[in-house]
């Protein structure tokens, strides 16, 4: 198997993850990227344990897919997803309106985890300041957790607000927020949650935890706060893998000015493909406080 490519970026402008002793992700912060693809920090490649690879950047379907990142396709307009925008009574369009994030400090950076502060700008204007934390933990000999909070504030003293293609008329589109993007393999994953099981049952739909089962890997996805939680799934599996936790399914979510909107997913990375029963376990272990 050849090595998976990252993100282009010098080495002082990536961090490793380590856990049990093994890196584990790989962090890009300041990614060399075309405007096109709303230029964003990412974790690719990301690895279990035992050093399979669970994510993917830039798949030829999707080269705006980037690992694991926070990616929304319309703030109040700018498109931080990369990629065409879909318009109501248009369908996808090519649109010269594409923002990026772009890293301003680290607020704390070591191998088992970081706290940076983020732009997320358009043509120099900014829009939101984010603060990210990412922490790797053990869970057992296989599995291991990757803790994502993402907390977002509106800066411009104005009403803004995030969509999605579904906000904007597109049926069941509602991704953007927290993304990953798995390899594909030679079949599709099986995704399932504690009560449903297949892409049509779970897509668009809240659950405690969901799971997705490739080639060799297993990730357990759990939301860690109550709004989190309430936030439907995206998901892909027949036409590519795919992941989210959709910020705005069916409405816009309002960003107030000054009035942070915080999210955080915890996410299981195993060896092997687990079932619900399983699943369920790694999931009960990644609940927080």
């Amino acid at each position: 198997m050849s090595e998976p490519r990252t993100v282009p970026a010098g080495a002082d402008e990536t961090v490793e993850l380590h856990c049990r002793g093994r890196a584990v992700a790989c962090y890009g912060h300041r990614p060399d990227l075309p405007g096109r693809e709303s230029p964003r920090p990412c974790l690719h490649p990301v690895r279990t344990l035992g050093g399979t690879v669970v994510t993917e950047l830039r798949p030829a379907d999707h080269v705006h897919h980037l690992g694991v990142s926070i990616a929304v396709p319309d703030v109040s307009g700018v498109n931080f997803w990369g990629g065409r925008t879909f318009v109501r009574g248009r369908g996808p369009t090519e649109l010269d309106n594409h923002g990026r994030q772009r890293h301003l400090r680290w607020l704390r950076r070591g191998t088992d985890g970081f706290a940076e502060e983020l732009a997320w700008e358009r043509g120099g204007r900014r829009l939101l300041t984010e603060r990210r934390t990412v922490a790797v933990r053990e869970l057992d000999g296989r599995c291991w957790a990757l803790d994502l909070t993402c907390e977002l504030t509106n800066v411009r003293g104005e009403e803004l607000s995030a969509g999605s293609p579904a906000t904007n008329g597109r049926p069941g589109a509602g991704y953007g927020g927290f993304f990953w993007r798995p390899p594909a393999g030679s079949r599709p994953p099986e995704v399932f949650t504690d009560r449903a099981a297949g892409e049509a049952a779970v897509h668009g739909r809240p659950a405690p935890w969901l799971a997705m089962t490739g080639e060799g890997w297993t990730l357990v996805f759990a939301g860690a706060t109550d709004d989190t939680r309430r936030d439907p799934w995206f998901v892909r599996a027949a036409e590519y893998p795919g992941v989210g936790s959709a910020l705005a399914w069916g409405n816009r979510l309002p960003l107030p000015p000054g009035r942070p909107v915080v999210r955080r997913v915890v996410t299981a990375v195993a060896d092997g493909r687990l079932d619900r029963t399983a699943a369920a376990g790694v999931a009960a272990r990644l609940r927080v406080t």
